[in-house]
């Protein structure tokens, strides 16, 4: 399968993911794939890209014009922009003006309903007409959160609009190219401190990036200012398959997208990865899991199984017990629930109901495994269930593994030890479950 890795160490923009994305085509081909952007129709919108180096790394820079000047020259009027290294000027959410409206600078503006209108005017895919819809309609949403009012009374200016507009487009145009059959992006860094925007100075991640990036792993990062825009974090957010390192993958191109800042010691870009997960011999899958514990030391063995119970009834990969001593010197029982990342509420929750703690700690751990499948095994005297294992992108079981319920089921259904029924199984033939 081809697989597409999204490294966010730098956050993200529209702009440098369009610019990562084109760098992962050969050279003679990226004036030719421009020329096709370029041809969509944005509304006076101009996309040029160029090679420069950021800290000693060569990349890609995107810069879109909107009448024929670039949109970042377009941010802020000359008395609102600011130069201190702590503050990164705004580039997307800056653009949000809430009804009713009013300020000394007259700008046109454009609704969600307007921007749709002209995504669908375009001279694109209907599937990337419905990628960019999605996509923009994840920003409206952060930003009528962000300001607690209706998407209907959301409305963008119009050198924001355009210039998302073209950044989202040619982000899902070029996906649509490249044809990934999963994308994978890293924890995102966000930055951090504040950035003064058109309407005052907002916390960073800005308000509507936070509200994009609910459920996904970010972090602050080394650079104070802001790195990931709300156009930047709806694109990854709407892509991304899942969230997390780099998935094993025969890489065959690499594509750096520059920003238009440059921050001492810190490369500014996007770098993507294009790659195959098959003829990856050797390898695992790779996934994270967390580990949950707490010490009890006055609950009975009774009620200890019953806990057990209800953890593993749950859908918990594993609970084990571990004997302890606490303090004054006190037997006692450290509780171990292995589950799936996603589930830690769930099962920090069933601890404290089921267990006499008073409080759970847990920690993410990233693991390996085997790609597994159940099979059907046939014996001597019925046949049972059994989990094979095999590394992935290899055809041979490394590991086999009949199902104790069933295997004890024939044993007292033929009055035979158990070891006798497990013996008079061959994993030569199996069937699929």
């Amino acid at each position: 399968m081809k697989i597409l890795y999204i490294e966010c160490a730098m956050g993200a923009a529209g702009d440098m993911l369009t610019a990562a994305l084109l760098g992962l085509f050969p050279a003679e081909q990226r004036e030719n794939i421009l020329a096709e952007l370029n041809a969509i129709g944005v509304p006076n919108v101009v996309t040029e890209a160029k090679i420069v180096t950021r800290q000693g790394i060569s990349g890609t820079l995107i810069d879109v014009l909107i009448g024929g000047t670039p949109e970042h020259v377009h941010d802020y009027p000359e008395h609102e922009r600011k130069s201190s290294k702590y503050v990164l000027i705004k580039k997307k959410s800056e653009h949000i003006a809430v009804k009713p409206h009013s300020h000394e600078h007259h700008h046109a503006h454009g609704s969600v309903s307007e921007i749709y209108a002209i995504i669908d005017s375009l001279h694109v895919s209907d599937a990337v007409k419905a990628h960019s819809k999605a996509v923009y309609g994840e920003i409206a949403n952060a930003e009528s959160a962000a300001h607690g009012v209706p998407v209907a009374d959301i409305h963008f200016h119009e050198v924001g609009m355009l210039d998302a507009v073209a950044d989202v487009v040619n982000v899902c145009c070029l996906l649509e190219r490249i044809a990934a059959g999963k994308i994978v992006v890293s924890p995102v860094a966000v930055g951090s401190g504040f950035v003064r925007a058109a309407h005052g100075v907002l916390p960073v991640p800005a308000p509507a990036t936070a509200h994009i990036l609910r459920g996904a792993p970010t972090y602050p990062g080394e650079v104070r200012g802001e790195l990931c825009t709300p156009t930047g974090a709806a694109l990854l957010k709407h892509f991304a398959a899942e969230f997390g390192s780099m998935p094993p993958m025969s890489v065959s191109e690499v594509g750096y997208g520059m920003g238009h800042k440059d921050f001492p010691g810190h490369p500014n870009c996007v770098r993507v990865f294009l790659g195959e997960t098959e003829n990856v011999h050797a390898v695992q899958k790779s996934e994270n899991v967390a580990e949950l514990h707490c010490e009890v030391d006055d609950m009975t063995g009774e009620a200890l199984g019953f806990a057990a119970e209800k953890l593993l009834a749950a859908g918990a990969l594993d609970v084990y017990f571990t004997p302890i001593f606490m303090k004054k010197n006190r037997p006692a029982q450290l509780i171990t629930v292995l589950c799936k990342e996603n589930d830690i509420e769930m099962f920090a929750n069933l601890l404290l109901v089921n267990t006499t703690t008073f409080g759970v700690r847990f920690a993410l751990w990233e693991r390996r495994i085997l790609d597994r499948e159940f099979v059907v095994v046939n014996g001597e005297y019925g046949s049972v269930k059994a989990k094979i294992g095999r590394l992935q992108g290899t055809p041979d079981i490394l590991r086999q593994k009949l199902e104790y319920d069933e295997i004890a089921e024939l044993a007292r259904k033929n009055d035979l030890p158990l070891q006798k029924v497990v013996d008079s199984f061959s994993f030569g033939e199996i069937e699929n479950v």
